[in-house]
């Protein structure tokens, strides 16, 4: 196991690292390792539920909030350990991304209705931006929400949810004053007990051959105006926030680590290993990684001082893409002529997924907003360009 980190442990931290390597060696289950998709929630739940009651499932979070409230070189040690460990990537829709929004924005009794079933997994949470027709321009979106009375009624349709056929509830923007003057302006972020009568929800087969994603339906569906986060047509500020939250997540190394592993078990196995050039690609990949984990611990310490990631979080989304999707296709070639079988690559440590993990982390391109939108972005509010 590679021991390769950006950080230099104090002694507190080797003890906490040493710590961490042998709570997973002694709890994680060999049949959640490697995974190229997520786990089914029957499998994960438990696991999480072992995290919570361990008190490493929100590293982030303040105390007060049942979080870990973890140093920057703590978060770094366990996505570190994670990763090499093969540990699966848990969903961060609850824990890292609405979370983290209700704790800066929502009332007392959102936080006290949801944080804690957040934390534990007894509640699954899912996504509701995207629709047909409003994925990169998200401002465009249609799904309505009109006033009757204390509740909001709810007619639209979302679409490429992660995990939305196997959530309980959903975070989503609604657009609540059609009138605004700009598109951006009249937008809610309302949590939807996807329970409420009205909501349909159909899986959708994805390329990696799994459901990942979901579309969901509503018609007519009542959410009570309690429950909007912040004001009432305040949506798309908290939702920028939310966002850059979700593209700070991209940054962690954790699938980069496992995927490291796993190319230098295929490597070893086909022969690849032996090959010079072939090593220094992967010396490179290392150290990739090593800049990813830097560009995750500057986004930690921007987050911890309370400051907004504002237009950083395009850079990091983009580098996070672009060095998973390298060591991805670092792997398929390191398996050679197995690269594309659809099944695990047998080898002397263990089955290892190629080319599944190849589609998986090509979608990375697409999610929380495109490779291409986020360069936009980087050129014109960092760079200054036209």
């Amino acid at each position: 196991m590679s021991t390769v980190s950006f950080i230099a442990d104090t002694k507190e931290d080797a003890a906490f690292r040493l710590e961490v390597r042998n709570w997973l060696e002694e709890n994680l289950p060999l049949e959640l390792k490697g995974w190229s998709t997520r786990p089914p929630p029957e499998m994960i739940r438990p696991w999480q539920r072992k995290l919570y009651e361990r008190g490493w499932i929100a590293p982030s979070w303040p105390k007060q909030y049942g979080g870990m409230e973890a140093t920057v070189n703590q978060q770094l040690i366990l996505q570190e350990e994670f990763g090499r460990a093969e540990a699966p990537v848990l969903s961060r829709q609850a824990v890292g991304h609405i979370g983290p929004i209700l704790i800066r924005h929502g009332t007392e009794e959102q936080k006290a209705e949801h944080l804690p079933k957040m934390l534990s997994g007894e509640v699954l949470w899912a996504q509701g931006y995207s629709e047909p027709g409003s994925g990169s321009d998200l401002a465009s979106l249609r799904t309505r929400g009109e006033i009757d009375g204390d509740h909001l009624v709810i007619n639209g349709h979302k679409i490429w949810t992660t995990g939305g056929h196997y959530a309980d509830w959903m975070y989503a923007l609604i657009r609540t004053d059609p009138d605004a003057p700009r598109k951006q302006l009249g937008i809610s972020m309302v949590l939807i007990d996807l329970r409420t009568p009205g909501i349909t929800i159909r899986p959708i087969k994805t390329l990696a051959d799994d459901e990942e994603f979901a579309e969901e339906f509503f018609d007519n569906v009542r959410v009570p105006l309690a429950n909007v986060v912040g004001k009432l047509n305040d949506g798309w500020r908290v939702a920028k926030a939310l966002l850059d939250g979700e593209r700070l997540g991209n940054a962690n190394p954790q699938l980069a680590l496992d995927m490291l592993e796993r190319v230098r078990k295929v490597a070893r196995a086909t022969g690849a290993f032996d090959d010079p050039v072939f090593q220094d690609r992967l010396t490179q990949a290392e150290l990739d990684v090593l800049a990813q984990s830097a560009v995750f611990a500057h986004a930690v310490q921007i987050a911890r001082a309370g400051r907004e990631i504002g237009a950083d979080s395009s850079f990091i989304k983009i580098v996070s893409t672009d060095i998973v999707q390298r060591i991805a296709d670092l792997l398929l070639d390191a398996a050679g002529e197995h690269a594309a079988d659809a099944g695990p690559l047998d080898t002397p440590e263990g089955p290892v997924d190629v080319s599944v993990l190849w589609r998986e982390v090509r979608r990375m391109s697409i999610y929380a907003g495109t490779s291409e939108i986020q360069r936009n972005v980087t050129a014109k509010r960092v760079l200054g360009l036209p």
